[in-house]
């Protein structure tokens, strides 16, 4: 790159290619950060580059000064509470502002939906009915319903990227190679329903990932096919720079951050 990116948008969801367009749009240089290499959409604009590889705090911190970033914008998975608490200390740590986009939640619980604070209580919930389960939370918890579905004898699917890092989270958690379902979402209310009846799931686990997520899709397959829907909840972490509204995020930064001073690093305080 000729000239050094000054947005930092940490992203990896659908919304990361319209919030990169939208802020290259407005004249602002963006580098787009994502953990692993996974085919993605990132915008198609001059102004946008990409960059893949997970990174701490600190990797964080040197990759905003060494590059002279304006501002961090965090676009990951609203589960994602190690990113976010990462990111918000980097930022802290270089002087620069810190915007986050946090899709609105969908899920409320009802006769059907049945709510769980953490991965480990959502396993024993799911498995406790006896019935086979199907996981749609990723591959990065994966443990605590391997051991459930153990101790019940119960069996267990689990839908999830095709990525090497997916691939091995399965080796490492003990999850069979006949109960790995490997597609990228989201995917629609036919398809849910189709895998639903294939392998007679009687149990549904999701996250409120939002709309954008395929939460809506989820819930109404498994409402038609009968089946229970435990749901992972959200990381309780709202924070004053949180937006759920691309158009008003980058407002905000524009008043913080002007396109006019974007070549002016030195000066923003």
């Amino acid at each position: 790159m000729n000239d050094a990116p000054h947005i930092l948008l940490l992203g990896g969801t659908s919304e990361t290619a319209p919030l990169a367009v939208n802020l290259a749009t407005v004249g602002y240089q963006v580098l787009v950060s994502t953990a692993t290499d996974a085919a993605l959409a990132v915008g198609d604009h001059p102004a946008i580059h990409r960059r893949c590889g997970r990174l701490d705090r600190d990797q964080l911190a040197a990759l905003i000064d060494r590059q002279r970033m304006m501002a961090v914008i965090d676009a990951t998975h609203p589960y994602a509470r190690d990113v976010h608490q990462a990111a918000r200390d980097a930022a802290a740590h270089s002087q620069r502002p810190y915007l986050r986009y946090q899709r609105q939640a969908l899920v409320e619980a009802s006769g059907d939906v049945v709510t769980a604070r953490d991965h480990d209580e959502a396993a024993q919930l799911a498995c406790a009915a006896g019935r086979p389960v199907l996981l749609t939370t990723g591959s990065r918890h994966l443990a605590p319903y391997v051991a459930a579905a153990q101790r019940h004898g119960i069996a267990l699917y689990a839908r999830m990227l095709n990525h090497p890092e997916a691939v091995t989270a399965c080796e490492q958690a003990g999850l069979a190679d006949n109960g790995r379902i490997f597609g990228r979402g989201p995917f629609s209310l036919e398809q849910n329903r189709a895998l639903i009846r294939h392998y007679h799931i009687g149990v549904l686990v999701t996250k409120d990932s939002g709309r954008a997520g395929g939460v809506a899709e989820k819930l109404a397959a498994a409402r038609r096919e009968q089946c229970r829907v435990i749901v992972v909840q959200r990381p309780d972490e709202t924070t004053e720079n949180t937006f759920d509204d691309m158009d008003r995020l980058v407002a905000a930064l524009q008043q913080c951050c002007p396109v006019s001073t974007v070549s002016k690093i030195g000066e923003i305080k």
